[in-house]
């Protein structure tokens, strides 16, 4: 085997090497790119730019229609404009796909967002329900202002009541069963 002969059986059964031109990678920033695709798609679509295309367009057709034959650069059927008009629409619409693919990415990124917070917003108020409904409950166990008020009254009542019937003798005890406990 000559020498010749090893070096390309050699690169020939070296998985991964390659020899002889090699491109090199072009490396893009896919945000940067992404905003560019948003700000073409913007303008695309705006009055202004369909102002300027259509400008451009008739002066396209008057220059090649009205000028001596000898100033005219795009004869009838207007081939070079066609050619031109495919040319954007080629790059255009997939600048225009970019463009709504990162917005549908936006509304999904916000989409999600908000079920997050809607759950959150959820959770929060069943909460809130809960702590509600367990402060009524005890609020119904809690002795009112007139309820207290009318105690007291029954009680004063039935003292003045005792009072009426004869005042204790002094150090006698007003409560029966206090003597007895004595």
């Amino acid at each position: 085997m000559t020498d010749g002969q090893w070096h390309e059986e050699e690169r020939l059964s070296t998985p991964g090497r390659r020899s002889g031109f090699k491109l090199r990678r072009l490396r893009i920033d896919q945000e940067t790119f992404g905003r560019f695709a948003e700000f073409i798609a913007r303008y695309m679509g705006s009055p202004a730019f369909l102002i300027w295309m259509t400008a451009f367009i008739a002066i396209w057709l008057l220059w090649n229609t009205l000028l001596p034959i000898g100033l005219r650069f795009d004869e009838q059927p207007f081939i070079l404009l066609t050619l031109m008009l495919s040319i954007e629409a080629a790059y255009s619409a997939p600048l225009i796909l970019l463009a709504q693919n990162r917005q549908e990415a936006r509304d999904r990124l916000s989409f999600d967002e908000d079920r997050r917070i809607s759950a959150q917003s959820r959770a929060d108020t069943d909460f809130l329900a809960r702590e509600i409904a367990a402060l009524r409950t005890n609020v119904g166990e809690l002795a009112t202002r007139d309820f207290l008020r009318s105690e007291i009254r029954d009680q004063l009542r039935d003292l003045l009541a005792e009072l009426e019937k004869g005042t204790p003798e002094e150090g006698t005890p007003t409560d029966p069963g206090l003597a007895e406990r004595r």
